[in-house]
């Protein structure tokens, strides 16, 4: 399989937000909690990082923060995806100034497009940008699916390097793998199946559980990687119940709120998205507790 930028266990990275500024020195000690994990690679301001709310300063100073303490290490991904093409073009050139090695650009949402513009869609930030993209689909969120056919066309596009695919449907994924041929290096998106994909022919998991337990994920593609795919089996069933609860509600309202139990960064996010409710966090810090991750 070809174009792969990185193979295992990645971060969705959180954004931590403080005092109602995003909290540097926490943002900090987390990306060097991930190298230390020694996870694969790290992708600042996707979904999971709030970018909708954050303004073009802040995101910028999210992914230039990411790449100074990565120092070439590890890649980084960083989010420019939208639902206007001309403003992803924008976004790509300032990620590409900033160090970003890649972009992970999500399909477009609300407006939506068909599946012939949405390969334009593809095509032109390609064309307009030197930064490799990663394609992005989560249907659950934007509500716009890629056609099986659409991922072999993009496929063919030499700076398409691979596609996050977070529908949830394994047998999908192995329909996009055979259709592509192995042009398409394809990460899982959905925690709650990471050993499934990685069974299908995966080339890893883009996790959101990782922002928590980074040596969870990492020792799961680590040990499906090494041929010991029981231990990987067994790390994926630990870890289920905490996955459900971390995606109970919309992501990342929960695992702002483990992360904040582990003492991280504060259980923080800016409307519209809102904290969970103490019935709500009663289940999660039970598991976190269950899991030693919290006393």
């Amino acid at each position: 399989m070809g174009k792969a930028l990185f193979t295992g266990a990645a971060t969705a990275l959180v954004t931590p937000f403080k005092n109602g500024e995003v909290d540097v020195p926490a943002f900090d000690r987390m990306v060097e909690r991930q190298l230390e994990a020694g996870i694969q690679a790290l992708f600042p301001v996707g979904t999971t990082g709030e970018p909708a709310t954050l303004t073009v300063e802040e995101w910028e100073l999210v992914i230039r923060r990411t790449v100074e303490i990565c120092r070439g290490r590890i890649p980084v991904i960083a989010g420019t995806g939208g639902n206007n093409t001309k403003d992803v073009i924008e976004r790509a050139a300032r990620a590409k100034a900033l160090g970003a090695d890649a972009q992970l650009c999500v399909t477009p949402y609300y407006n939506k497009t068909t599946q012939g513009g949405l390969f334009a869609h593809y095509q032109a930030i390609t064309e307009n940008s030197a930064l490799p993209v990663i394609v992005y689909s989560v249907p659950g969120r934007t509500g716009m699916s890629i056609a099986v056919d659409t991922c072999v066309r993009l496929s063919r596009l030499s700076q398409i390097i691979g596609l996050k695919e977070a529908g949830g449907d394994v047998g999908r994924t192995i329909d996009i793998l055979a259709a592509c041929g192995g042009a398409l290096p394809v990460y899982c998106g959905s925690d709650e199946i990471t050993v499934p994909m990685l069974a299908a022919g995966t080339s890893g998991v883009v996790s959101v559980l990782s922002n928590a337990v980074p040596e969870a994920v990492t020792g799961m593609t680590a040990a499906w990687y090494a041929g010991d795919t029981s231990a990987a089996a067994a790390l994926q069933i630990k870890y289920q119940p905490l996955v459900r609860l971390l995606f109970r509600q919309v992501s990342p309202i929960p695992v702002k709120a483990a992360l904040a139990a582990m003492r991280l960064c504060e259980n923080s996010l800016r409307l519209p998205l809102f904290p969970l409710t103490e019935e709500e966090q009663a289940p999660l810090l039970a598991e976190l507790k269950k899991l030693e991750i919290i006393e």
